[in-house]
């Protein structure tokens, strides 16, 4: 007869803390195919986001002494590894633009249904959202699929809580004109 123990998070910190083996084992196993997708939507690259979670890992490890939070492992070695592939993103210099330099664009509602979103496939969006421009991906990257607001993602960036919001509406644009040639129309 087997017995499966459950290990939380906070044992297995305490354990890496220890030095243990086992434990960056088990929280590396636990943690990394997650941050990998993180990691991989705002830099598109499988290779270089790959990478990123490695180096993330590492630096984790390195300083898990100084976790405050030993039950929010997960999330402080997201932001190690987000903040890690913004910095792969500023050294290949993407630029996120000031509004001023930016063509003007009204706020105006998209005129596309976003229930046109729904009759698309989701390769469609996934290769819409992989087509932007690198600043436009990683402001939508971290905003819906990190959760991470807005003020907090200019605060990361380095840029005004006004140009990621109007970054994030010119991205949302593109992604429905992507979009509106392969909505189904019911048809």
């Amino acid at each position: 007869m087997h017995l499966s123990i459950s290990i939380n998070e906070q044992e297995l910190v305490k354990q890496c803390v220890a030095g243990e083996e086992k434990g960056y084992a088990m929280l590396y196993n636990k943690y990394a195919k997650r941050i990998y997708y993180a990691v991989f939507r705002v830099m598109g690259n499988t290779a270089e986001s790959e990478d990123i979670v490695q180096e993330a890992f590492c630096t984790a490890f390195e300083q898990i002494s100084k976790l405050k939070n030993q039950n929010n492992f997960e999330g402080w070695v997201k932001r190690i590894a987000l903040n890690q592939a913004i910095s792969a993103l500023r050294k290949r210099k993407m630029v996120f633009a000031d509004d001023s330099q930016l063509e003007a664009v009204a706020d105006e509602e998209v005129d596309i249904s976003e229930e046109l979103l729904f009759q698309c496939q989701i390769d469609d969006i996934k290769k819409a959202i992989a087509d932007l421009p690198d600043g436009y991906r990683t402001i939508v990257s971290l905003h819906l699929f990190e959760d991470i607001g807005q003020e907090e993602i200019g605060k990361m960036l380095g840029i005004n809580h006004a140009t990621v919001r109007s970054q994030y509406h010119r991205a949302k644009k593109k992604i429905f004109t992507a979009l509106k040639d392969k909505a189904y129309y019911g048809t």
